[in-house]
């Protein structure tokens, strides 16, 4: 029985400790410099900047203000009004933007709109197509990197898309964006360190138009991005990172905002990861597909809190089977996952967000973890399916 014990709980912490390392090996990559990435060309490409819409008449004056300086004679603005009950449409004509309505209740999510869009524009089909999401804010010369680092490597293109948490706000939002800035920036940029492609963040995404009919865009996935991504790699046409262009966000500073918001992301990717990236590493391998297994591993690093809340516990598991039988090899495996785990984040906090979180935040993250079991045991009993709007601060 101990024997069985010991090579039960001897996996156990292998599996843990496996995105263990695979996050400390993208952590130490993009701490290495970066090599410069020459973005230019002859002509910047035409683009439509498709930005999918729900609800959001309290933003999307700005969202669109950070565009329309950056467009060029021959770009399109299109913006998706998507099941709109505000003035969402009526402001963005106002603003400039060409705007299409969608009315249907029952396909709801982003998937739809884009969907929906793309198909508008095919009467007049742009070369390069940049998503951004209503919420969000587009830095300077943004569009025009997008554009020209798709026309250059013919292939989809991620920006560098950054989340900030709202002034005076608490540990528990610093601790989300010091996750957030470790996922779509640390990690992308360790894996491309290696060449190896990103997963599409859902705001700041370029295509190739032609791309664009390579996949099905019409779907209400909680995290449609990452699934698009994942299909372009599987289709020959692996995403990578452009961290000179800038898109940004904000947290919502309202508590129902922000647990909506990580439920959605969270549920959304676990769920991807459970029923998705087995038959995703298949193919990779059935296809010698190398970016496509590179994702796929990419995916199956779970969120910090979770990766930190499977530590803590298989540490209290392994130990106390130390203690009562003896059984030291998963214990100090265990532990040794714990320490890797540490060694990760402080690097990552260090290189990459010591002017942005004092490290003091980074103490309360157990308890920021401890904090979402709700949410993991609620995926486990019943997980969130359907797309849900997060509450905006002035809702």
């Amino acid at each position: 029985m101990i024997t069985v014990l010991a090579w039960f709980l001897g996996l156990l912490a292998i599996i843990v400790l496996l995105p263990v390392l695979l996050l400390l090996l993208q952590v130490l990559m993009a701490c290495l410099p970066r090599p410069a990435q020459p973005v230019g060309g002859s002509r910047r490409p035409q683009v439509a900047v498709l930005v999918p819409a729900h609800d959001e008449a309290s933003i999307i004056r700005a969202t669109l203000a950070s565009i329309t300086p950056q467009l060029q004679p021959g770009d399109r603005l299109l913006v998706v009004a998507d099941n709109c009950t505000d003035d969402t449409a009526q402001l963005a004509r106002e603003a400039g933007a060409e705007v299409v309505e969608r009315h249907d209740v029952r396909l709801r999510g982003k998937g739809y709109a884009l969907d929906f869009g793309v198909r508008h524009l095919a009467g007049q089909p742009p070369e390069v197509v940049i998503v951004v999401d209503a919420d969000c804010r587009v830095g300077e010369a943004a569009i025009e990197r997008l554009a020209l680092r798709c026309q250059q490597v013919a292939r989809p293109v991620q920006a560098l898309y950054l989340t900030h948490a709202p002034a005076g706000a608490g540990p528990k939002v610093q601790v989300a964006e010091f996750a957030w800035r470790v996922k779509n920036l640390v990690r992308p940029r360790g894996w491309a360190r290696l060449g190896l492609p990103c997963q599409l963040m859902g705001a700041g995404m370029a295509f190739a138009w032609r791309d664009l009919a390579l996949v099905d865009l019409a779907n209400g996935h909680l995290v449609e991005d990452v699934k698009l991504g994942l299909d372009l790699c599987q289709q020959g046409k692996p995403p990578i990172f452009c961290p000179e262009a800038l898109v940004t966000s904000q947290f919502p500073a309202n508590e129902q905002g922000l647990n909506s918001q990580r439920t959605r992301w969270e549920h959304g990717h676990l769920g991807l990861m459970l029923s998705d990236a087995p038959r995703r590493a298949l193919a990779a391998i059935t296809q010698g597909n190398g970016s496509l297994l590179a994702m796929t591993l990419d995916l199956l690093v779970p969120p910090l809190a979770l990766l930190v809340l499977a530590l803590v516990a298989l540490n209290l598991l392994a130990w106390l089977a130390y203690l009562l039988f003896g059984v030291a090899t998963p214990a100090w495996i265990a532990l040794c996952g714990l320490a890797l785990l540490g060694l990760a984040v402080v690097l990552a906090w260090a290189r990459f967000c010591r002017e942005l979180v004092p490290f003091s935040v980074l103490l309360y993250a157990p308890f920021y973890a401890a904090r979402k079991v709700p949410m993991y045991l609620g995926f486990l009993i019943k997980r969130q399916v359907d797309w849900v709007r997060s509450k905006r601060d002035d809702d």
